[in-house]
């Protein structure tokens, strides 16, 4: 039985519908809690899988966050062992980080549901599924650079870098494809105070939720689906 670790920052940013996939596809899920665990003490190589999910803090916030020093030291390693790693939002910013690419304030806060353009490497990439699946879930204040080496995937209005890969074993999406639109209810009470910071009324993106097509799910789940399918080793696309 394959392992999936799943780094989860906060209760409710977490698998949504990822989870499915993996269960299908007989993942045996360990769902750490990040700021909680004694990260410095895992084996980065020991899961065929590892899921750097996505959370309030900035990916640089480690002065004020000392976990977010051993969460990318997973990362780190993780890379260097080449093996099966995907970022969402903070998850990708800490990726980003890790290969040396600037992570830093947009400007504005980019939450809601609303289009994705993907590179022309996107539209020949496992992102293809996202390309006819309207709008998706972005919620982020900060964005990466994408890394020397990596193919950058993917855009959006607000945002020039919105995902990059790095061969088939590194995955990042500032995005969140993996967000259940049904579920979304628990992000609005999570994210209250920011919500109200920002000036947004969560009423406006619960409606976004039910208005999206049905479709997102199922593409969503496609695109980790192909992407888990994708080899990784030596001589990889």
């Amino acid at each position: 039985m394959k392992s999936a670790w799943v780094i989860r920052h906060v209760p409710f940013e977490g698998l949504g519908v990822y989870a499915a996939v993996l269960e299908q596809r007989g993942y045996r899920i360990r769902v750490i809690e990040a700021p909680l665990q004694a990260l410095a003490e895992l084996d980065p190589a020991e899961p065929d899988l590892l899921i750097m999910l996505g959370g309030p803090v900035g990916a640089f916030d480690d002065a004020s966050y000392p976990y977010l020093i051993h969460a990318l030291r997973l990362v780190q390693q993780r890379i260097a062992n080449g093996r099966k790693l995907l970022g969402v939002c903070l998850g990708a910013q800490l990726i980003a980080r890790a290969l040396g690419a600037e992570v830093k304030p947009m400007g504005i806060k980019e939450i809601g549901y609303a289009p994705l353009t993907l590179t022309a490497a996107g539209q020949q990439s496992v992102l293809a599924p996202l390309q006819g699946a309207g709008p998706v879930l972005h919620w982020h204040g900060d964005q990466f650079q994408i890394p020397v080496g990596a193919t950058h995937l993917a855009s959006s209005q607000d945002c020039p870098y919105q995902a990059f890969s790095v061969g088939n074993a590194v995955l990042a999406l500032q995005f969140h494809p993996e967000a259940d639109p049904r579920q979304l209810e628990a992000w609005l009470v999570g994210h209250a105070a920011e919500l109200q910071a920002a000036g947004i009324d969560p009423c406006t993106l619960r409606a976004q939720a039910a208005a999206v097509s049905d479709d997102l799910v199922r593409l969503s789940q496609q695109m980790f689906a192909d992407w888990l399918d994708l080899p990784v080793g030596e001589g990889e696309a």
